[in-house]
């Protein structure tokens, strides 16, 4: 039987929401921790990320509200078509002090489909990035040389550990 359950996962960010969300919604902020993008990160906007393919993953940005969620359509990915019709979303919750406790959700992105496995390692990694980005200033982006290690080893079937 496959699993039909969506990729999820839930991180504790030291770093205020409205950091959180700006992470989430800017140019310079998803360029810092996922890939080089374009667009608007505003309700209603759309996001090109490149991601080393002639042709961009496009993201209409559903809704973005300060500073508590931000939910996004995938209208076009060439080089993962799994993925046209999935809605990744954010949900920020404000913990003690400036900490912040973010669930990602990526709605249709489930066991059943061919991608699952790549794109959970890959999600894992940018997740990781984010929080990097927002404690240290610094995240591994598409392309860093953490991000090129990573694919490398997926691509061989070995292991960063």
């Amino acid at each position: 039987m496959t699993s039909t359950a969506d990729y999820r996962t839930t991180m504790r960010v030291k770093a205020s929401p409205d950091a959180l969300f700006d992470a989430l919604t800017t140019i310079t902020g998803l360029t810092a921790w996922w890939n080089p993008a374009t667009g608007s990160g505003a309700t209603g906007g759309e996001l090109r990320f490149l991601m080393n393919a002639s042709e961009p993953l496009v993201i209409h940005v559903d809704a973005a509200t300060r500073p508590t969620s931000v939910r996004w359509t995938v209208i076009d990915c060439p080089f993962l078509p799994d993925w046209i019709g999935t809605r990744p979303a954010f949900t920020i919750t404000p913990l003690d002090g400036d900490t912040s406790e973010l669930v990602f959700r990526h709605q249709g992105l489930s066991e059943g489909l061919e991608c699952f496995g790549m794109c959970s390692r890959s999600w894992e990694h940018y997740m990781t990035s984010l929080r990097d980005y927002l404690e240290a200033g610094c995240g591994s982006p598409f392309g860093s040389p953490a991000d090129v290690a990573r694919r490398q080893a997926q691509a061989t079937g070995t292991s960063l550990s």
